[in-house]
């Protein structure tokens, strides 16, 4: 592990949570704000998507209790390893599954906390997934989106030199560039933020998320990234910065 990737133990109370990185700060920042609301009370919390751990580890070690839902077995297996040499194995929970199956694998009104990271982007169709996140919190409960920005990926194909594939990024309903893209879609604040309160969910934030670290050259990222770290921060909530990050972080409750 780098020392930016590494874990700190954080006790039970006002969460402190893992050093923060570029492309992690603001996620956690608004993390802590609920976490820190929510005082000394032992949370349930979903992760859909979550891999190898990288927010479920840190929560349990927070004192909370968290199932993790991913389709890959290599991922659970070593999100298993990675909470058992943290000593939390037994506030995790790894359940095998894909977030267009999440309507059957979790119980309605049982999550304080919804995790769905780089997960609605991949999906078959995220309307039914944002559905089930929201059916799986409890009222009053929290949900934590990140999706891909459609505005940065063009961008960063147009300043590569690949116009067309650009072109098609930006003239595409879904965002996407083709049969070839990895992703089934991207999105922009006002369709994401329109996409979860269909489902009935209050948006309460939006912010950018890698608004500057995918852009600077890694002498620069890796020289100061302290100071990378409060620019993201103070840029985050600020449009036009915050729309051109690669990533949209919405934060909503299912009102109580």
């Amino acid at each position: 592990m780098t020392r930016l990737d590494r874990v700190e133990e954080t006790p039970r109370g006002p969460f402190a949570g893992p050093p923060l990185t570029p492309r992690t700060a603001v996620i956690w920042s608004v993390l802590r704000a609920e976490l820190d609301r929510r005082g000394d009370a032992e949370l349930t919390v979903l992760d859909v998507g979550g891999g190898t751990g990288g927010f479920a580890v840190p929560l349990a070690r927070a004192g909370h209790r968290v199932t993790v839902v991913d389709a890959s077995p290599d991922a659970l297996a070593a999100l298993t390893r990675r909470a058992a040499e943290a000593g939390v194995a037994d506030r995790v929970v790894a359940l095998q599954g894909d977030g267009d199956a999440l309507a059957g694998l979790v119980e309605p009104a049982s999550a304080d906390l919804v995790l769905c990271h780089a997960v609605l982007e991949v999906v078959d169709d995220p309307t039914p997934v944002v559905a089930a996140l929201a059916t799986a919190l409890r009222p009053g409960g929290a949900a934590s989106v990140l999706v891909a920005g459609r505005a940065a990926a063009v961008l960063a194909r147009a300043m590569t030199g690949h116009l067309e594939v650009a072109a098609t990024l930006a003239a595409d309903p879904a965002g996407s560039a083709g049969p070839r893209d990895t992703l089934r879609r991207r999105y922009d604040a006002d369709g994401a933020a329109a996409l979860l309160r269909a489902a009935g969910l209050e948006v309460e934030e939006i912010h950018g998320v890698r608004v500057l670290a995918d852009l600077l050259p890694a002498p620069v990222a890796d020289g100061q990234p302290g100071l990378l770290v409060e620019l993201e921060r103070t840029l985050a909530g600020r449009p036009p910065y915050r729309d051109l990050a690669a990533q949209l972080h919405l934060f909503a409750r299912r009102p109580a």
